[in-house]
């Protein structure tokens, strides 16, 4: 971690126009209206519109003192098939105890959809609001993050949003800011995945303001790698929004907006048009065409008024914070839906006192926009908080949507991240799931109380990538759970009924999720139409001796069925995992749709993955003969099966592989539909070419035969020298605690 080094302030001032010191004046002026106590159990903090009344990013603690760094586990929460992966941790891998991260922005490397980077507001210590601009990086997809510092150690800094250009290079907009004198962006960039970042601005050279967005013009155009920045009025030198001309190493001065949209973001239509999204009196969505013309003054040629269903908001469930911003994005799939405008945001509805998830969209660029339409599903939506909506398009026009939701908590604070998607350019939304398990955000505020202000999602071809910020991890030192930045990936696919609210004994009653040994798994149910027959068992292992492959498959978050729906991808790692592989051979006489189904007590580091070949398995090539796999790590569930169509007489291979270099002490595989084909055949080395199948490792020496038999082998039990179990990883269990006194 970067040491706490006292911090500087830039002798520059910019001069700033009349209007930023009205609105200077009157921020100013509410921040002495007193905010609710920072307690679940208290009444909710008053609500109010962002307008002229959104709390300054304000410098008004120094760093903490220096303190000893205690640790625990890193977290990785699990609900179902959605893991959550915790991204602030040491260079160990650990939590770091005492600490808060939240506002986290993602961004993913479009040429290595491995690579991903996240920014957020990185509070060393929670007695201090004092924040730097925290960072971290994964090259495996985000199944394990590191976390080197912050960009510039002992500077206060806030307002972290990251982006990437088509080439997979990252960028940092970054908030300098005193919280009186200036208010002043300057950008960063990264060739290296994340793991580094370089001043390209200079200090505060993107000049900027609070509450800033950016984006890149990814086109082929005129204007292809300008940069586009919008902020509110508290600003660093006037105006609302200005460009960088050339990928953000100089930035024009700022110009104004009509009817000054805020709170909201930017995209770039296929034309090279800019879009700005955001509220003023009300939600506007502004055009301009000729931003894209480096010689000319950037304009704002269309204006349009946007209904939502509500305004902006903030307090209430957030108290020091907004409860949502205004997301624009347009639709760049090169499908019927190409330059569709979207605004989705979470308002407060008239007559409500909680907030809502709405939509709209425009199909005659940004021109008219839809009426708006509620995104979340719950029927008792009016009373109950759905806050920090944000969304993102994929490359194919899906449209992938998270949100805060207080809809299971009977104390109406308690949250979970909640996923809705739709494949019909927002017309029709899908049920809503949750995807991470019940957190306390008003616990573990540093000195500042907000959980931040967003979050943030971008998506792939597949699936939404997620940061987001949590309380899973408890602080035994001040008995509250702590802020943290997590990871999770969010797909179709994971959509079930969403579970019945039940009472909570007391508002800070939230459990740490901890994983449940389960080595045994219940066989899956015979498929329908599959002949009735026992199903093959097999009980495994994967440790030390086991062979490797090379690279790891792309979790997709979606488990192959009958007929395929589903397409192999790599992760592109250059490096080894060790595998189990199982042989089977259908010979029923008839085309099967086999069930693979894999139940285990292995989850976080000792995740693992499955996968069907046909013929032969090759592991310096793990897409060739791939005809299916799980989608998912799976965990105790015992029904996280996929299907595949295997002919009469083919033979399949079943690949059992690590995700990390952890291992697996125990899973569980059960194959129906293969019965009368030969057993299954525990396949030491695999190779491109189908060969007979070699004598069985030690990992599994059973001894079974190629051939036929009248009745398949109900189990294949590994006699090697048993290992020892693992000490399950610490995860920190919550205690009763006293609620924390009101602060000043």
């Amino acid at each position: 971690m970067s040491p706490n080094l006292l911090h500087q302030f830039n002798d520059s001032n910019h001069t700033s126009d009349m209007r930023r010191s009205t609105v200077l004046f009157l921020l100013l002026i509410c921040l002495a209206v007193p905010i609710a106590p920072s307690s679940s159990s208290a009444q909710p903090a008053p609500i109010w519109k962002p307008q002229q009344r959104e709390p300054l990013e304000k410098y008004d603690n120094p760093p903490a003192a220096r303190r000893k760094i205690e640790t625990s586990p890193r977290m990785v929460s699990r609900l179902g098939s959605f893991v959550s992966y915790q991204v602030n941790v040491d260079a160990s891998g650990n939590n770091i105890i005492g600490d808060a991260a939240n506002e986290c922005s993602i961004s993913v490397d479009p040429t290595n959809l491995s690579r991903m980077a996240i920014g957020w507001r990185q509070f060393d210590d929670v007695t201090s609001n004092f924040r730097q601009a925290g960072y971290g990086y994964t090259t495996d997809g985000g199944l394990t993050w590191t976390f080197p510092g912050v960009l510039e150690p002992g500077f206060f800094r806030s307002d972290p949003v990251t982006q990437s250009d088509e080439a997979g290079t990252f960028f940092y907009d970054s908030l300098r800011t005193d919280g009186f004198s200036f208010f002043c962006t300057d950008i960063w960039s990264s060739t290296s995945g994340g793991a580094s970042w370089s001043l390209i601005s200079g200090e505060q050279g993107a000049i900027g303001g609070d509450k800033q967005w950016f984006t890149i013009d990814k086109t082929s155009g005129p204007g292809h790698h300008f940069q586009y920045q919008a902020f509110d009025q508290s600003n660093c030198a006037g105006g609302l929004f200005n460009r960088s001309t050339d990928a953000g190493v100089t930035w024009e001065t700022p110009v104004d907006i009509p009817n000054e949209p805020t709170f909201g973001t930017l995209d770039v239509d296929s034309h090279g048009n800019l879009y700005v999204g955001g509220e003023g009196s009300i939600f506007y969505c502004a055009r301009s065409s000729n931003a894209q013309i480096g010689g000319q003054t950037p304009t704002f040629d269309q204006i349009t008024p946007v209904d939502m269903g509500g305004d902006l908001s903030g307090g209430g469930i957030n108290p020091a914070g907004l409860d949502g911003q205004c997301f624009l994005a347009v639709d760049h799939s090169g499908t019927a839906t190409n330059n569709y405008v979207y605004m989705l945001a979470s308002v407060l509805p008239p007559g409500q006192s909680t907030t809502d998830v709405m939509f709209v969209r425009s199909t005659d660029g940004g021109l008219t926009f839809s009426a708006p339409l509620r995104v979340n599903d719950d029927t008792n939506h009016q009373s109950k908080w759905h806050w920090f909506g944000t969304f993102s398009v994929s490359p194919n026009g899906r449209l992938d949507a998270v949100w805060y939701d207080t809809r299971n908590a009977a104390n109406n604070t308690d949250s979970q991240l909640f996923y809705s998607y739709s494949t019909d350019a927002g017309v029709t939304w899908s049920a809503n799931v949750a995807v991470s398990n019940s957190f306390n955000p008003s616990e573990g505020y540093p000195n500042q109380d907000k959980i931040g202000d967003y979050i943030t999602i971008m998506s792939d071809e597949t699936s939404g990538n997620v940061a987001y910020s949590a309380t899973f991890n408890f602080n035994p030192n001040n008995g509250q759970h702590e802020e943290d930045v997590y990871y999770v990936r969010v797909f179709p696919g994971g959509q079930r009924p969403s579970p019945t609210p039940t009472p909570t004994a007391s508002p800070s009653a939230t459990p740490t999720p901890t994983a449940t040994l389960a080595p045994t798994a219940t066989p899956s149910p015979t498929p329908t139409g599959s002949p009735s027959c026992t199903p093959i068992v097999i009980n495994g292992s994967i440790a030390n001796g086991d062979p490797t492959q090379t690279d790891k498959l792309v979790h997709s978050g979606i488990p192959q069925t009958c007929p395929a729906t589903t397409a192999c991808a790599r992760r592109a790692v250059s490096d080894s995992f060790r595998y189990d592989a199982y042989t089977f051979t259908n010979t029923t006489g008839a085309t099967q749709c086999v069930t693979i189904n894999t139940n285990t007590a292995c989850e976080g580091d000792q995740d693992i993955f499955i996968a069907a070949y046909l013929g032969s398995f090759d592991p310096n090539n793990i897409c060739n003969n791939w005809i299916g796999d799980s989608g998912q790590s799976p965990g105790p569930n015992p029904n996280q099966a996929f299907r595949v169509d295997v002919d009469n007489g083919q033979t399949i291979v079943v690949v059992v592989s690590e995700v990390h270099h952890f291992g697996c002490p125990a899973y569980t595989l059960t194959v129906t539909a293969l019965c009368g084909g030969g057993s299954p055949t525990p396949t030491a080395t695999a190779t491109p070419t189908a060969t007979p199948t070699p004598t069985p490792t030690a990992t599994s020496t059973a001894t079974v035969t190629p051939t036929a038999t009248s009745t398949p082998t109900a189990t294949l039990t590994p006699t090697a020298t048993p290992r020892s179990t693992p000490t399950p990883r610490f995860q920190p269990t919550p205690r009763p605690r006293p609620t924390p006194a009101p602060r000043p």
